[in-house]
């Protein structure tokens, strides 16, 4: 009996370990153009057992990827698809860079600093006045966002004039939208009115009557 811990190493599960070795008996063949005919019916063979991967593109070129690294980068065929190397899939990607801008403010973000800064530069008067207004609504809603319970309109102006450097003042006879407009009223459910009694014995009633009338 063979058990797991005799057998070769594994490469790519989703594949199972017969696809291996026909792909470990492919190597062994010796002429380039046999090697190459097997090679593409292994490929077939792949599709069919991983048809996920149909869903991608260049599934092609990536079941020839599997074939070479399944066959541990040792295989020698006529591919039609530049095959990957060994250090391009052990290769660690670039360090991502985070930017060391500390943001005072979190639920608010980063790009909101960028327009009050931008709405500084404008030059006083209507439009810059209904630039303020929109800034100022638009971090309520941030706020509400982070915390759904309700936030006074004072906090926003103190948030505003910390953001602005004191360079933005909302005017006085502009206000913010209600905390209840922003988050959305809750729909209230009309209550089903009870459907009425019927009444037993109508038609018996109704026979009797017909019956004195006559």
């Amino acid at each position: 009996m063979e058990y797991n811990t005799q057998r070769g190493k594994l490469f790519i599960r989703e594949y199972g370990r017969n696809t291996q070795k026909l792909i470990k008996y492919l190597s062994t063949i010796p002429d380039k153009q046999k090697r190459t005919k097997f090679a593409r019916t292994i490929i077939q063979i792949m599709a069919q057992m991983n048809p996920a991967t149909r869903e991608t593109g260049d599934f092609r070129h990536k079941l020839w990827d599997h074939l070479l690294i399944m066959s541990d980068f040792k295989l020698d065929v006529d591919c039609p698809y530049p095959l990957p190397s060994r250090e391009m899939l052990v290769a660690k990607p670039d360090r991502l860079k985070y930017s060391d801008k500390s943001i005072e403010f979190k639920m608010y973000g980063s790009n909101i600093k960028k327009i009050i800064d931008t709405a500084i530069k404008y030059e006083e008067g209507p439009e810059k006045d209904a630039l303020v207004h929109a800034i100022a609504n638009h971090l309520k809603k941030s706020y509400l966002n982070w915390n759904r319970e309700s936030v006074a309109d004072d906090l926003i102006f103190e948030h505003l004039h910390t953001l602005s450097n004191g360079k933005l003042r909302l005017k006085d006879d502009l206000s913010l939208n209600r905390t209840s407009d922003i988050l959305g009223k809750p729909k209230v459910k009309k209550k089903k009115k009870p459907a009425k009694p019927v009444k037993k014995n109508v038609k018996a009633k109704n026979k009797q009557w017909k019956k004195k009338k006559a």
